[in-house]
């Protein structure tokens, strides 16, 4: 091993197994590794011999650069415990559905972000945003139980998601204005997130003749658009 370089030497039944298991040594090691920067050598294919007789398993040596490891271990270092806690938590969920991502931590007073990046970004959105949505809401769940006192919105982004639910719900919010004004009568949205709800209250905010108010608990709480004359 050189000095500007971190590896490990790890073994599976094929070439691609024996990567992951690499990595996640590696991850073991630098937490929030960035994925982009391992490089990897094939030691040897392995062999599945005949009749069982002969297997020899696939090794691969993972090599990472010094300095990405410690670029993302300051960021880790600079991060609360509770952001912390979001990032193993995303963590161990998208590893346990098969997706591996990088996932970025973003904090400030009121929410912490955790945005994934990488392949098969499709499978981690689903249908409609109802995965990622899912994995959203236990986050949340999660954390809001272990931190009571503590309590931060918790969102989950993958490929910019977030930004393009945040235009779907500000024309879900003029059409729902639209639709109590023609109506005079409340409208009633989908249960949302604090977030969420936000960027509806916000967009409604100079609508002339509605007003908005949020109902339920969390994680439930939903907003009604009702006429305000």
């Amino acid at each position: 091993m050189t000095e500007d370089l971190r590896q490990v030497e790890a073994s599976g039944e094929t070439i691609g197994e024996a990567k992951w298991a690499a990595l996640r040594e590696l991850e073991k090691l630098h937490p929030g590794l960035d994925k982009a920067a391992v490089r990897f050598q094939v030691v040897s294919e392995g062999e599945r011999g005949l009749l069982g007789v002969g297997y020899a398993p696939a090794r691969v040596i993972a090599q990472v650069d010094a300095e990405a490891a410690a670029a993302e271990q300051a960021t880790v270092d600079g991060q609360s415990d509770l952001a912390g806690e979001v990032r193993d938590l995303v963590e161990r969920i998208t590893t346990g559905i098969g997706i591996r991502c990088r996932i970025d931590i973003a904090e400030d007073d009121e929410m912490i972000t955790a945005s994934c990046s990488g392949s098969n970004l499709g499978l981690l959105i689903g249908k409609h945003g109802q995965t990622i949505d899912a994995i959203q809401y236990l986050a949340n769940a999660i954390v809001w139980r272990a931190h009571p006192d503590d309590r931060k919105e918790v969102v989950v982004d993958a490929a910019g998601y977030r930004d393009r639910r945040r235009v779907a719900l500000e024309a879900l919010a003029i059409r729902s204005a639209e639709e109590a004004l023609a109506t005079h009568s409340p409208v009633e949205l989908e249960p949302m997130t604090a977030v969420e709800r936000k960027t509806v209250h916000l967009r409604l905010k100079e609508f002339d003749g509605v007003e908005t108010g949020s109902e339920g608990t969390e994680p439930n709480r939903f907003i009604v658009i009702t006429p305000s004359a």
